[in-house]
């Protein structure tokens, strides 16, 4: 997963590292989009979107995992790092709580919580398995919308059914076999025929 956000982050822009990139804005932004997902208004009836709560986790991993390779430590360092803090577990029965410290540990020291981000995984039940058959699937896709215009602003988001290209994924992702050798090869494929069908 650390190699395939530096190749993502790398196609963004060659030099991401020296950019001086927020990545702890963008994780707190993607914890307020989560929270909408969730649901926190008391004045109207919410119903928790968790697929839409799990594609939220996943891009505040890509951004934590930014973080992390921005530290200058190494590949094995940090995958020991993931190793060592990334405890999914919690004991707070109320979701919205854990994310209200994630984000506020994110905001005070605007770095990446490892065992605040594994108490948010437990609170929607995401293993690490889940973790990374979803990132892959994110990172491919945040691929394929560069490959498609996302950065000059011609990527069309919407698909010929009406939803989302994120909803789209969900399903490519559910459909294939994570433990495949071509498993990104073959999420992209078929991202890439729904998109043609637009």
């Amino acid at each position: 997963m650390l190699q395939l956000q530096d190749d993502m982050n790398s196609k963004v822009h060659p030099a991401w590292r020296e950019q001086g990139n927020a990545w702890y804005r963008a994780i707190w932004i993607e914890c307020g989009e989560l929270m909408d997902h969730f649901g926190w208004k008391w004045w109207k009836h919410q119903t928790p979107d968790t697929e839409q709560v799990a594609l939220e986790l996943i891009d505040i991993w890509h951004f934590g995992l930014s973080i992390l390779l921005e530290s200058g430590a190494s590949v094995d360092d940090i995958a020991d790092k993931v190793a060592h803090e990334l405890d999914i577990t919690t004991d707070q029965p109320d979701f919205r709580l854990d994310v209200e410290a994630f984000t506020a540990a994110t905001l005070n020291g605007q770095g990446f919580h490892l065992e605040l981000f594994g108490r948010l995984m437990a609170g929607v039940n995401m293993s690490y398995a889940e973790l990374y058959r979803r990132y892959v699937g994110k990172n491919v896709l945040n691929f394929f919308r560069q490959d498609n215009g996302y950065k000059d602003g011609s990527y069309r988001k919407i698909w010929a059914d009406g939803r989302e290209d994120n909803e789209h994924l969900v399903e490519v992702v559910d459909a294939l076999d994570a433990a495949a050798d071509d498993f990104s090869k073959a999420v992209y494929q078929v991202l890439a025929k729904r998109y043609a069908q637009t």
